[in-house]
């Protein structure tokens, strides 16, 4: 298959967001499984700090291998380790279950692919929490990589998308391990009884205007309706999680 080159700007910002590979032409889909999202030609450029600046020699925590991780059907791993939220209270993915499903979303706050979706996300996430999903977002990064992924710079975000869901940190990043997390943004989505029937993108485009199938959308619908999901895994577009060091 022969691969389309990238425009030059969003070759940059997959090299400013960690050195990201670049995203695959898209596979022919199999049954349950989607196409990755497109991405438009002009992407928010992130911080141009480099996240390695003055931490020479520094290596690299060991990230999921792909083929790894949580697989349909699966159980959310570690599901009852309490994290902190930005109000200084503990949740964990199982106390924040729904009646109807479980929404766990991987962000971050530097990310420009995670801002590119958050208000999406947010809104997305409130509706479906008056349907009766549980919704928890996981900030896994090692803010020694970017200072804006610290806990203080959760607090912000949080405050300023008005978030009614528990934003919580993954201080050793095991919980990003053991679901097989790589980006942010990554959402995974069980149904009311604890099984993951979506994992992926938000939707097919960072570009709300141009956006042409809400994967994610889709997947709470079906659920919230007690349907089997359409189209039950994606590749998520994002980037790298800052894994901490073991």
């Amino acid at each position: 298959m022969k691969l389309r080159p990238l425009s030059p700007l969003f070759a940059f910002v997959l090299l400013a967001c960690g050195s990201e590979a670049a995203p695959e032409p898209a596979e022919p889909a199999s049954s349950g499984s989607a196409a990755a999202p497109s991405e438009p030609a002009a992407a928010p450029s992130e911080p141009s700090e480099d996240p390695h600046a003055g931490h020479a020699g520094h290596a690299s925590a060991p990230t999921p291998s792909e083929g790894e991780g949580l697989q349909l059907g699966g159980s959310a791993p570690m599901a009852d380790t309490a994290m902190r939220s930005v109000d200084d209270s503990r949740h964990s993915i199982g106390s924040v279950a729904g009646e109807k499903g479980t929404l766990v979303v991987f962000t971050c706050n530097h990310c420009p692919y995670a801002v590119a979706w958050q208000d999406r996300l947010v809104a997305l996430a409130h509706e479906y929490m008056a349907q009766g999903i549980g919704v928890i977002a996981i900030n896994s990064n090692d803010p020694n990589e970017y200072a804006i992924d610290s806990f203080e710079g959760m607090q912000a975000r949080a405050s300023e998308l008005s978030m009614r869901f528990p934003y919580v940190v993954d201080e050793t990043s095991d919980i990003a391990r053991a679901f097989g997390a790589e980006k942010t943004p990554e959402a995974y989505l069980f149904d009311a009884e604890g099984h993951l029937v979506y994992h992926g993108a938000i939707d097919d485009s960072q570009d709300p205007a141009t956006v042409q199938t809400h994967y994610l959308r889709d997947a709470l619908a079906a659920v919230v309706a007690g349907n089997d999901v359409n189209e039950s895994e994606t590749r998520a577009v994002g980037c790298s999680i800052k894994f901490r060091e073991v």
